[in-house]
This record gives C-alpha cells, structure tokens and sequence, in this order.
C-alpha cells in the first residue's frame, strides 16, 4: 500500500481545484477584436440548463473549490444569471463576476452590492474613439459611467486595461480609472486565441504554463478546460461526468503536462521565468478572482 507523505499531500493541497471559471455564455453586446472565446451579438447560451449550472455550483463547493468567476461573452445576459450568482453565494463560495459593464439592469445592481461578491471589468483608453474601437461598439460612456457608479456604491472592483499597441492611451487609461477611484487596475496586452488569434489556431505555447494548477474552466457547453483561454482542450463534460472525476482525472493531468512542457519548450506566457503567469505582476494567474488583475477578458 502506497504510503502518502506530508509533501505528497501539500502539493496535492496545493494542485486542487481552488478556482473555477464558469463561462456561462458566448453572448455579449460587444464584439471585442481581442476576445479570446470570440464573444459577440451573434454568440449562444451554448447547452448547459439551469440545473447543469446549479449542479456543477454543488459539486464544485463539495470538491471544495473556493472561488468562482462567472464570465463569458456577457454573464449578466444569461437568463439565470441572478439565480447562479445566489445559489454560489448562498453555498459559501466567493464570487466575482466578470462584467463588460455596458448594461446594468437594476437587478444586477442589487446582485453586485451582495456580501462575498466583486465585479471586475476591461478598459481600454480615456478617448472614447480607442476603447470603441477595441469593442466593436459605443460602449465606452456607459462603461466609464458605470465603473463610476460600482466605486460609489463601495462594490469591490478591479479594472483590467488590454494594450493592444498602435498608440493606445494605456497610462491616460489608467489615470482616469485612477481619477475616478478605481485603486485595482491591472495592465495586459491581447492573447492570442479567440479573435486576438487573428485566424490563426490556438498554439499550446502560447499559454502560461500553470493552466490546470489550481484552476479550471467551465464552457456553455459543459467543457472543462485547464483555464478560459485553453478551451480547445477539453477534458471532460459536466452533463456526463462528475466535476470532481474531470478535475482529477487523467485527462486533466495529461492536458496541464502538456502544456507545461509545450511552454517550457517556447517560453510561452512565462515572462518571469519562475512558472508563473505574471501578465500584471501580480506574481499568480488567477483571472478574475480578486487576488489578481490577469484580464481573461483579452
């Protein structure tokens, strides 16, 4: 009988799920030119019901998960988005939800100001014409103005800022959301999967490297996926196999072998060197929980 060491089982500690990203839906008001799932107008809620949803909640508290991020496209769009955000909360998990902040009903307001939950979002100049640009939309007023809203009502929020070059105004960005009391902002430059692929296809050593680790994502179809921006690799469904089995299934440990070493061989996101993704500096990669300012979003 295998004996378990102390170091065995802190690294096992170490390597449980304690984020999962739940991508609730590929719809957005937006068109992002960067978006790595490639979110839009014309996106879908996928095939996960109400129930899939609120089961993979259960079963995530049970495997003991901590927090959750739900995202997408647009998370608020989805029509249990209320519903999902309460049940995670009632369950004990910490949540943070990933908003584009264009449309915030007055539902959702209520639902952002909910004790255990913080908001985060992307902003990308202080010139409307540049952020619209990177949207595909007009969204930049009512982005601001609402990121203005969630610091007056004391909603935790962290503001990611995408550079994608050519003369984008960065650090006036970030003055502003600094201007209007915004003190978590985080820097990034476009990925390259989804549309920031620019048609080309998703390449493994593009990743940080740490995908798997500790976090895992979730897509509207039910697809579990080392992180959001690996999602061609699936490793699993939720409609069809416990949550718990896919995180700690072969498959799984297969996929995060294979990108550490796809990323070990072509440096991929590891800018640190320590195998790290410190896109931001903040020394972890955990997009969108309020520990880091990785913007999944890009």
């Amino acid at each position: 009988m295998k004996v378990t060491t102390a170091i065995e089982a802190s690294t096992a500690e170490q390597t449980r799920t304690q984020l999962l990203w739940l991508d609730l839906t590929r719809k957005c008001q937006l068109q992002c030119s960067h978006c790595y799932n490639a979110s839009g107008p014309d996106g879908t809620h996928g095939t996960m019901s109400r129930v899939d949803w609120i089961r993979v909640l259960d079963q995530a508290a049970a495997y003991g998960v901590h927090k959750i991020q739900f995202i997408g496209g647009e998370p608020t769009m989805h029509p249990n988005f209320a519903e999902l955000v309460d049940h995670a909360l009632t369950i004990g998990l910490n949540v943070e939800v990933y908003s584009n902040l264009v449309h915030v009903s007055n539902e959702c307001w209520e639902v952002f100001q909910r004790e255990g939950l913080s908001l985060a979002t992307s902003y990308y100049s202080d010139e409307a014409e540049q952020h619209n640009a990177m949207t595909g939309r007009r969204s930049h007023a009512r982005t601001r103005t609402n990121i203005e809203r969630a610091v007056g009502l004391g909603i935790p929020l962290r503001v990611g800022i995408v550079d994608a070059g050519e003369g984008q105004r960065v650090s006036e960005a970030r003055r502003e959301l600094e201007a209007l009391g915004v003190t978590r902002i985080g820097e990034d430059h476009v990925r390259p999967f989804g549309r920031g692929a620019q048609d080309q296809s998703p390449d493994t050593a593009n990743l940080c490297g740490r995908c798997g680790t500790g976090r895992a994502a979730v897509s509207p179809s039910g697809d579990v996926s080392p992180c959001v921006f690996s999602g061609w690799m699936g490793v699993g469904n939720v409609k069809n196999v416990p949550l718990a089995s896919i995180l700690s299934g072969a498959a799984m440990s297969q996929a995060t072998e294979s990108i550490r070493t796809m990323v070990g061989r072509g440096g991929g996101e590891d800018e640190g060197g320590d195998g790290t993704c410190d896109p931001v500096g903040d020394g972890e990669c955990t997009p969108g929980f309020p520990s880091s300012s990785c913007s999944p979003r890009s």
